[in-house]
């Protein structure tokens, strides 16, 4: 089995076995992704909301939100062409566990925040990397491959906010930490196919 690239950040890269489920289902990847970037959307203006006076972090943050907003219609065009409804899915655990490590007191929280943001981007710009590379529709393909610049962009823009704001040595040990519980929550296959599964 071919061993697939690691990006940076990442402690694991995604296994053959996530590739083929989500080659497999490609109609609800693309559902889940249409709301991957809607959520992707929402944390960072949460982020503007709760550091209202972090300049650096608003005008940052304000033009990832309005990019993934973007990445969010251009999912729904897919999702129309192929006749998929918009619907709920049922979250896999990732999204959770990630929240779950952000420690609650300030100035951890802004931390910690950043790091999950930037790791949640790293994942997805591999993991649309893969898709571009395997998926059998070349149309679709070139629309992952569009996208994977924009994601690569994102995790580097919440890794300079980070270093920004907080020490860059505990920001890379606390990288470090929370790139290892990412990995974790990513160990076993989820039963349903997601682009974070």
């Amino acid at each position: 089995m071919m061993q697939l690239p690691t990006i940076k950040f990442l402690q694991q890269p995604t296994s053959m076995a996530w590739v083929e489920q989500a080659i497999a289902n490609l109609d609800t990847i693309l559902l889940d992704h249409s709301q991957c970037e809607r959520k992707a959307a929402g944390v960072a203006l949460n982020l503007i909301f709760r550091y209202p006076s972090s300049a650096k972090l608003v005008r940052a943050l304000t033009a990832i939100a309005q990019e993934e907003l973007e990445h969010f219609e251009l999912v729904n065009q897919w999702l129309d062409r192929r006749g998929i409804a918009l619907a709920p899915l049922a979250p896999p655990p990732y999204g959770a566990g990630m929240r779950n490590q952000i420690r609650p007191r300030e100035p951890e929280r802004m931390l910690d925040s950043l790091l999950v943001s930037g790791l949640i981007e790293a994942r997805s710009h591999e993991r649309l990397g893969l898709l571009a590379t395997y998926c059998p529709d070349q149309e679709l393909a070139q629309f992952y491959r569009g996208l994977m610049a924009s994601e690569a962009r994102h995790y580097g823009i919440y890794w300079t906010l980070a270093v920004t704001y907080c020490d860059r040595e505990q920001v890379n040990q606390r990288l470090e930490v929370l790139a290892e519980a990412e990995s974790q929550l990513l160990a076993t296959l989820h039963s349903e196919p997601r682009i974070h599964s």
